[in-house]
């Protein structure tokens, strides 16, 4: 579990100094939520504030895909980065097969499953971002090279075409590469994981 830390003082500034000095961390690599606390009787009013440390997530991190590697009898190693609410995992492990699944199922899988744990323990949402040698990127730049070629179909028949089912990541990149193209539109339908797009050309 992650450690939730938590300093009061008369004043955000103070709670945050005594912090900075306890945990002797800089505060870029903190989280920290405040909030004030009423006056009572005979008491002034008090900042708290809620904190926590990078360091401890990337850990947290770490554990929770070593323990998914352990289920699956292979090894992975990952590094983590952090910037603001984004975290970016890269994964090398010595069966890619196996990590990445059919179609990558097995890593969407595990990036839905451990952004939701990084919520549960941390009551905070983050973007998280999970790709093993490269597979996501490349899988992207073949995605993009294929409906450039349905795009030019698409302008050159002003016939729609429907796609195949994507998760929400593949249908962004398919609205980004039509949205570089005039005369043409890209709309989504249905319901996950059905949802899928169609492209067609439009009248100026």
């Amino acid at each position: 579990m992650l450690t939730l830390y938590k300093y009061e003082g008369k004043t955000e500034e103070e709670a945050i100094n005594n912090c900075l000095e306890d945990l002797q961390v800089e505060k870029e690599n903190l989280y920290i939520n405040s909030y004030e606390e009423a006056a009572k009787l005979f008491k002034s009013k008090k900042v708290i504030i809620e904190v926590l440390k990078k360091d401890d997530i990337i850990k947290y991190i770490k554990e929770y895909v070593n323990e998914f590697a352990s289920k699956f009898g292979i090894t992975i190693n990952s590094e983590v980065r952090i910037q603001e609410d984004i975290i970016s995992i890269i994964l090398i492990s010595d069966n890619n097969p196996i990590l990445i699944g059919k179609d990558g199922r097995t890593l969407e899988a595990l990036q839905v499953l451990l952004k939701q744990s990084i919520l549960s323990a941390t009551n905070k949402h983050f973007k998280v971002h999970i790709d093993a040698s490269n597979y996501k990127v490349k899988k992207q730049k073949n995605l993009e090279y294929e409906i450039k070629k349905i795009a030019k179909d698409v302008l050159k028949t002003k016939i729609e075409v429907k796609l195949d089912p994507m998760n929400s990541y593949d249908r962004r990149c398919v609205h980004n590469v039509v949205a570089t193209f005039d005369n043409l539109q890209s709309v989504s339908y249905g319901e996950t994981p059905n949802r899928y797009v169609v492209i067609s050309y439009k009248e100026d």
